[in-house]
């Protein structure tokens, strides 16, 4: 499989759906065995779900935490490899506006299907849980949209390093930019 994954783009590895919702469920920082994302994960097929963590594993996109043994077999814990698990510029330059558009549709479906999810697990109270969803303009010249982005990511960075807590809940928060079309 190593062979494989030396010929295969690290977007090809993590832009397939669901190795996307794979890498989502560990965000946060989260450490899972593979019983307990099955359980998350639900819908997708066990043996599927299985094939997936190993070529994230021989990607590198997820390590082993831990191992113990269970009445003969070896129980892996995995962590999320951040850097491992983001494409870079370069990757991101090469890809062809056809692969940009299936990545951006594997994104969205992946927040409906965890929005439906959400309304699905019982009775959503929108204002108790914090869930919002909104679009908003800005006007910005490319210094100042520079200077959001790093403002944004400062904001981020500061709360990333929250370990989970008492009174603490996971919240994926997802952001998406776009810039107008120009004017014709």
């Amino acid at each position: 499989m190593a062979g494989m994954l030396d010929a295969m783009a690290s977007s090809e590895v993590l832009l397939h759906p669901v190795r996307m919702r794979i890498v989502r469920a560990f965000l946060g920082d989260r450490a899972l065995t593979t019983t307990q994302l099955a359980a998350e994960l639900d819908d997708v097929p066990a043996g599927s779900l299985y094939r997936h963590v190993a070529l994230l594993a021989d990607a590198g996109v997820l390590r082993v935490a831990a191992e113990r043994r269970i009445r003969g077999s070896v129980e892996r814990t995995y962590t999320l490899a951040h850097a491992a698990a983001s494409l870079g510029a370069a990757e991101l330059a090469a890809m062809t506006p056809e692969q940009h558009s299936q990545a951006f549709l594997a994104f969205v479906a992946g927040l409906i299907a965890d929005f439906d999810r959400y309304l699905a697990a019982g009775t959503p109270d929108i204002v108790r849980d914090g869930v919002g969803y909104s679009m908003n303009a800005v006007w910005l010249t490319d210094t100042e949209f520079l200077e959001f982005t790093r403002d944004l990511a400062t904001v981020f960075q500061s709360r990333l390093a929250n370990a989970p807590g008492e009174g603490r809940r996971r919240r994926v928060v997802a952001n998406v930019i776009l810039p107008a079309p120009d004017k014709p």
